[in-house]
């Protein structure tokens, strides 16, 4: 199995205690997302509750596939308050 890359920002940073890791590649967001929570508990489950999953740069909504590019880059956003 190949890796991504995950990088957290604000809120998911901290619930993840860094900014960036390696993670084995799932096949699905929908587990990427199950193993974010595994791992890191409520904090990240109230984030993932209201962020967002940018795929490459590209903002993902569906829980499929992550595709299948080689080097894959995974931000973990918390929502942004606006003003």
């Amino acid at each position: 199995m190949s890796k991504i890359t995950i990088r957290y920002f604000a809120a998911a940073a901290a619930a993840a205690g860094c900014e960036q890791e390696s993670w084995e590649r799932p096949e699905t967001l929908a587990a990427l997302r199950s193993e974010l929570i595994d791992s890191y508990g409520p904090e990240m489950a109230q984030v993932l509750r209201a962020g967002s999953f940018l795929i490459n740069g590209v903002v993902r909504r569906d829980a499929g596939e992550l595709g299948t590019a080689e080097d894959l880059t995974v931000d973990v956003l918390p929502p942004f308050a606006g003003g």
